[in-house]
């Protein structure tokens, strides 16, 4: 059986959890890539390299030629953020399982979500779309402190709290010196405890496998600094946002929600990133609960249906604390990856920038030097350890 993996980057995401699992499933694997290159060194050292294949995946209609050229699919799957709908169409044109185009494309574009919820009666947030070019001030009745980002944007880049018109046009023109064509989205700030959802579905049942409580930093920019996985959130808070994502038509494989709890009891969509959790988080997740999470997502694409119980461990939690960069230059040193049991935590650090990378300061996750990652049954003893981690050691960054 083949499945083509469509693909922009190779992150660990699909190096150590999406391939592997394909392998066990005995599944032959096409790389489809605009960068092909990277996606050969990245898997120089697999026992079974998957194939690669240039293509311009970012456009469906050349990813079905692709295919049409080669050999038949059996699944069609991505867990880029950037290409679900092409991959959904093109899983839809084949006529194989796959998400709803319609939905990937509502979760990904973020003022069709608020567009899509208000119209459900399900919630109304203030957002008004900036094209390239319009000048801030024609916007009316901006609810200050608002927050601008990317209308399709990803990874907290280039999201900010402004206080003020003045903020505003400042923000905006920064971000338009680096993207000159992006499309920002002004809206309302939700404040409230930032929470996500985790969930996994077959297109006609979902599971919920619980969720993180997500630490950030302090405004204007928006970083995630730790996440704490929580076995479930209040059902009334899950109910709720398992509701929008009904009225959005998210409901098939993998999918990570972030939402903040506000004070009356709220629970408010930031967005919906229609995919496995990033930063290693999946990895993380898959050791928590015990189970095959890569292959059961990707046997959905395949038209198996979900297990009604998983089988999932609840006696395990985590506790993951990223090191960021606070200044740009060049990282001078910085300590090594490991995997190690301290006190019975399954205690790992991995790195996202190596040793002699030079980079800029971009006040977003892209900051992350690394990240300290423990799993064990006991919350407050992974925080200590990862706290204790950052203190001890060094990350030097000179100009």
């Amino acid at each position: 059986m083949r499945l083509y993996l469509l693909a922009l980057n190779p992150t660990d995401s699909v190096t150590e959890g999406f391939l592997p699992a394909a392998a066990r499933l005995g599944l032959e694997v096409t790389v489809l890539t605009d960068s092909a290159a990277a996606h050969r060194e990245a898997y120089k050292n697999f026992p079974h390299p998957p194939e690669i294949r240039e293509c311009a995946v970012r456009d469906f209609r050349e990813v079905i030629g692709e295919i049409s050229r080669h050999h038949a699919p059996d699944a069609v799957f991505t867990n880029s953020d950037h290409l679900q709908t092409q991959a959904s169409l093109v899983a839809q044109y084949v006529g194989l399982p796959g998400k709803n185009w319609q939905a990937a494309f509502r979760a990904k574009n973020k003022a069709e979500t608020r567009r899509c919820l208000s119209a459900a009666g399900l919630d109304t947030v203030w957002a008004a779309e900036l094209a390239p070019g319009q000048d801030p001030a024609s916007l009316t009745d901006i609810p200050f402190p608002c927050v601008v980002k990317p209308r399709e944007g990803v990874a907290s880049e280039d999201v900010a709290l402004v206080d003020d018109l003045a903020g505003l046009v400042r923000f905006v023109t920064e971000v338009r010196e680096r993207r000159a064509d992006v499309v920002l989205l002004v809206e309302e700030f939700l404040a409230g405890a930032l929470r996500t959802l985790e969930t996994l579905g077959d297109g006609t049942t979902r599971q919920v496998l619980g969720g993180f409580r997500t630490a950030i930093s302090e405004p204007p920019a928006f970083i995630e600094l730790s996440l704490e996985f929580v076995g479930a959130h209040p059902q009334a808070i899950t109910d709720q946002v398992l509701a929008q994502l009904d009225a959005l038509g998210v409901g098939f494989g993998a999918c990570h929600t972030e939402f903040v709890v506000q004070s009356d009891g709220r629970a408010r969509l930031i967005e919906v990133n229609y995919r496995a959790i990033g930063d290693r988080m999946d990895l993380a997740l898959e050791q928590i609960l015990g189970i095959a999470y890569f292959e059961q997502v990707l046997r959905v694409y395949l038209g198996e249906p979900l297990p009604a119980d998983l089988g999932a461990r609840t006696d395990l939690t985590s506790y993951s604390l990223y090191a960021c960069a606070d200044r740009a230059g060049t990282l001078k040193a910085a300590p090594e990856p490991f995997d190690r049991v301290v006190d019975g935590i399954a205690l790992s650090y991995r790195t996202f920038r190596e040793v002699g990378e030079k980079h800029p300061h971009y006040a977003t996750n892209r900051d992350y030097l690394g990240v300290i990652q423990g799993i064990g049954p006991d919350q407050a003893a992974l925080k200590q350890v990862a706290a204790a981690f950052l203190r001890d050691n060094v990350w030097d960054i000179q100009p």
